[in-house]
Parts: structure tokens; sequence; C-alpha cells
């Protein structure tokens, strides 16, 4: 089955070569606060999932009727709608979770990611594209997120997966994985300092990978102009 280039394309540029948390370093505050392991990382991720897709299609489907005088605050108005909705749903079964994420769940309605993707994108385009984009940038910030946890949970508690039974229930207690013991917790992997590093070596990680790829490209042969000069006078 042959991709359409334009889906290829937005899935490229939101998993990879614009990725929100990799490239464009937006939402960072709530990225690097929660990460402290793979669930927490996990809950937040699939909100903003789910908030992005919601309101690019929301703003593409009344891109025509919107004033541009007013057309942020309308943006902001529709995203928060959708991290209420979110608010109440992670109230109502995931209880626990909600609570461990805290401040930072509401905080997705200042979302640059999500902001940005409203204003530069869904504002201008149809609403499938616009909520395919809006799938593959909360994709890749998931995946962002879903890292950084593994990294801070494996470094400072030595698990994986460690608490989720708040995000599925009792059942996915047998979902932990000790990896190895600790006597206590590695306290710079789990406070937001070891976060800040372990986003730095992610960021490296992908400019070098990068620069592999570029490198591994074949370059383009430059054609040596040959001058031809007329003389004229014999």
């Amino acid at each position: 089955m042959k991709i359409n280039p334009e889906y290829k394309e937005l899935a490229w540029q939101g998993l990879w070569k614009n990725n929100p948390g990799l490239v464009q370093l937006l939402g960072l505050c709530p990225l690097l606060a929660v990460t402290s392991t793979v669930v927490n990382a996990l809950g937040l991720g699939v909100a903003t999932l789910f908030v992005l897709i919601c309101s690019n299609a929301t703003v593409s489907a009344i891109r025509h009727w919107v004033p541009k005088e007013i057309r942020i605050p309308i943006f902001v108005l529709i995203i928060a709608t959708f991290v209420t909705c979110v608010q109440l749903l992670m109230n109502a079964f995931t209880y626990d979770l909600y609570q461990s994420l805290g401040i930072f769940l509401p905080l997705i309605v200042t979302n640059c990611a999500i902001i940005g993707r409203a204003e530069a994108y869904a504002s201008k385009n149809p609403i499938k594209q616009s909520s395919f984009d809006g799938l593959m940038m909360g994709l890749g910030f998931l995946a962002v997120l879903m890292v950084l946890g593994a990294i801070r949970e494996v470094l400072g508690q030595g698990t994986l997966f460690d608490g989720a039974n708040l995000l599925l229930g009792p059942w996915a207690t047998q979902l932990k994985v000790q990896i190895y013991q600790l006597d206590s917790q590695f306290l710079l992997a789990i406070l937001p300092p070891g976060a800040f590093i372990a986003m730095g070596f992610l960021i490296a990680g992908k400019n070098a990978i990068d620069q592999k790829i570029v490198q591994a490209k074949p370059k383009k042969l430059e054609q040596a102009i040959e001058r031809v000069r007329v003389n004229f006078e014999s």
C-alpha cells in the first residue's frame, strides 16, 4: 500500500525531525517534573496525546469562522475544555495517578506544543490532516516521556513499570519488573536535576544520529564547468 507523501512527512516531523520534546523543546516543565517513573510518563503522555488530537481537529473544523484577532484565546479555550475532560476522566477512573500528576495535568492547557500546533498547522489545514498531525506530535512527545521515565526509574529505583496499577488497575501490579535491588533510591535520578541531565543525553543522542544520517547520504558531485575563452582577434 502506497503511503501518502503528506502523511509520511507529518509522521516524520512529529516523531523525529520536529519532535516537540527533543527538537522544539516545548512542554519541558511537565516533561521533566513527572517522568520519575514510566507510569507517570505514560499517564501524562496519553493525556497530552488526547488533547492534541481533539484540539487540532476542533480548531481545524472552526478555522473559517474564527476571527484572526481573537484566535489565540479561542484556541486556549478549546484546549482547556479537553484538558478538563481529561481531568474529570482521570479523577473518576485513575484517581491515584491523577493525584500523582498533580498540578501538571491542568498545566497541559499552557503546553506550547499544543497551542503551537493549533496555530501553526490546524488553523490552516483540513480536519483529517490536522488530526493526524496531532496524533504524530502526541506520539513523539509520548515517546520522549516514556524513554525519559524509563531511564530515571531504572537508575533511581532499579525497576520498570512500578505503580502500573495506578493506570491500568490492580491486575497490572504483576507488570512491575525488578531489574536490580537498591537499598535506597538514587535521588539524583528521581529529582528534577536528573531529568535535566537525562534530557541532555537524549538530545545529544538524537543530534548524533542525525549527523550520521547526513554523513551516510551520498554526496552530490558538483560538475566542474569548463570555461572556454573565445579569441575574436584570430
